[in-house]
């Protein structure tokens, strides 16, 4: 699976400054994008790195995004004095100074693991039990180098339960009323290269309740939570239940991106929920297990996408596909759902 990624300017983010007259440290930040852990683990780094790294750092955002292929992160991407990339897979590429990352399937290309273990720059850490990327970077940063992360308290505290499921109930996941579900929605349907690393630039010092009703979020918003209404009456309809298994089929429609917990909130007691969807760059299969009930999984989810060339968590994966390979990513959700339902 290849990384979609924007080519970088040659300009760099409007925080550029420096420092006593000295030329500011270009720092280039890879995250996964449309991602709420990926955005809040740029910005949690960003606020580190300044605060105890480089005062003078000038930072650039750059967001990457899985795609089907066997290639690894574009090169190009490398453009700073320092690169670093978070909440997304490991790249060899001599140019990448920092890395954190917490997903399963991080190690993609041929010698990944090994040239990660081999590394002894202190500066690339990785822990796949880790409920997001986001808090795990903020205790690394406060257990390795001193740094105090209680003024992101609220950032960190809502990347751990958005990224790890942690939510009290699928009702309150759906709802979308708290402001980080809010500005997880835009996130995730974002479309436009300049929003999220303006959403990064904000989250380093304001309230997500300031940013979710500001213009930047609260904008975009409205037809988003129109769509999301409509998505779960399309889930309502299409989903079968089926030996612990909710599936759906939305390649017709055009969908390759919903709310996950729509499925469980429609059925609380299922397993697994498993869907394919293809939007105008992509064909897509979901798999999720159900994190109210975690005692029913038996599959790691992580490793099944893997043979389709996708990734993720053992408890929640996916896999992409070329937009006109839908009909491979139909047969690969109906292999999938035989191997669920195999042993429910």
């Amino acid at each position: 699976m290849a990384a979609r990624t924007r080519r970088p300017s040659r300009r760099w983010a409007r925080d550029s400054h420096c420092s006593k007259g000295l030329i500011a440290m270009n720092v280039q930040v890879l995250f996964h994008d449309s991602c709420f852990d990926g955005a809040a683990s740029a910005a949690v780094f960003s606020r580190f790195y300044r605060e105890r790294i480089r005062p003078d750092a000038a930072f650039r955002y750059l967001g990457l995004n899985h795609k089907p292929g066997a290639e690894g992160i574009d090169p190009a991407v490398f453009s700073g004095e320092e690169n670093v990339i978070v909440d997304f897979r490991y790249s060899q590429d001599a140019r990448l100074t920092w890395w954190f990352d917490h997903h399963a399937s991080a190690f993609q290309q041929p010698g990944d693991e090994a040239h990660f273990r081999a590394d002894t720059s202190g500066r690339k850490f990785h822990d796949a039990h880790r409920k997001s990327c986001t808090k795990y970077l903020a205790d690394v940063a406060r257990e390795r180098f001193g740094w105090d992360a209680s003024p992101l308290a609220e950032l960190i505290h809502w990347a751990e339960i958005i990224d790890g499921a942690q939510f009290p109930s699928p009702q309150m996941a759906v709802a979308l009323e708290e402001p980080a579900l809010r500005i997880m929605t835009v996130l995730e349907a974002n479309k436009d290269p300049s929003l999220i690393p303006e959403v990064i630039r904000r989250m380093q010092s304001e309230s997500l309740a300031d940013i979710a009703t500001s213009p930047l979020i609260a904008a975009p918003l409205a037809p988003l939570l129109a769509r999301h209404q409509s998505n779960i009456e399309l889930v309502r309809a299409r989903a079968r239940y089926e030996r612990g298994v909710v599936f759906f089929d939305l390649v017709d429609e055009g969908v390759d991106s919903l709310n996950k917990f729509i499925a469980y909130a429609l059925y609380p007691d299922a397993r697994y929920t498993l869907w394919v969807g293809k939007g105008a760059s992509r064909a897509k299969v979901s798999i999720g297990s159900n994190p109210w009930k975690p005692e029913l999984r038996r599959h790691d989810l992580s490793a099944i996408a893997g043979r389709y060339g996708g990734g993720g968590h053992p408890v929640v994966a996916a896999v992409s596909f070329k937009a006109d390979q839908a009909d491979k990513a139909r047969a690969a959700y109906a292999e999938i759902l035989a191997e669920l339902s195999s042993d429910a």
